[in-house]
């Protein structure tokens, strides 16, 4: 939305070996976009199948975006807070609408955790981003080229506790107790 602005400050960081020394940060300034979102299951979960609710989660996003968000978004560092509020995506004039293309060179884009590839390994990956009229498409993670191995890790292992019910099984409940209610 906002023209693209940096910041650069001088920081004296601790240092693990004691004292400080000398940093200097260069911090994005004056930052707004919008973004489009969607779920996608982890087919590598079968145990949360019955939690692939799409009506669920988006009750849930939708709270969250009344409330500001879940918890404090920090981009990179704790220094860099961000705040959330619902937008209808692609309304309002944005700084760079039909000003081309924007070609960012080689960035981070996500990692690949061992339990959504099923390999036992931690990847990061990376991407070449391209922002056209104001719009960055993120590309799909296996569409990344370029991964470099973390370590080897272990998938974590969920169990579904007794406590946890499916939409439709809390549904059902919620009808029995208005129902009693009724006699």
């Amino acid at each position: 939305m906002k023209q693209i602005r940096t910041q650069t400050k001088g920081t004296k960081p601790l240092k693990f070996s004691g004292g400080n020394e000398l940093a200097i940060y260069t911090f994005l300034t004056g930052v707004e976009y919008q973004v489009r979102a969607h779920f996608e299951w982890n087919l590598h979960r079968p145990e949360l199948v019955d939690d692939r609710n799409s009506g669920k989660h988006f009750a849930v996003a939708q709270r969250m975006l009344e409330r500001g968000g879940r918890q404090d978004i920090f981009l990179g560092t704790r220094d860099c807070q961000g705040y959330v509020e619902p937008c209808e995506f692609d309304s309002g004039a944005g700084a760079y609408d039909g000003a081309g293309e924007l070609a960012y060179g080689l960035m981070f884009h996500g990692f690949d955790y061992p339990d959504e590839t099923g390999d036992g390994k931690l990847h990061a990956r990376f991407w070449r981003p391209t922002m056209k009229d104001g719009v960055i498409c993120f590309t799909r993670p296996e569409r990344c080229t370029v991964r470099k191995f973390v370590r080897e890790m272990s998938t974590k292992t969920f169990t579904k506790p007794d406590s946890l019910r499916g939409v439709e099984g809390e549904f059902a409940e919620l009808q029995l107790e208005a129902n009693d209610g009724l006699d």
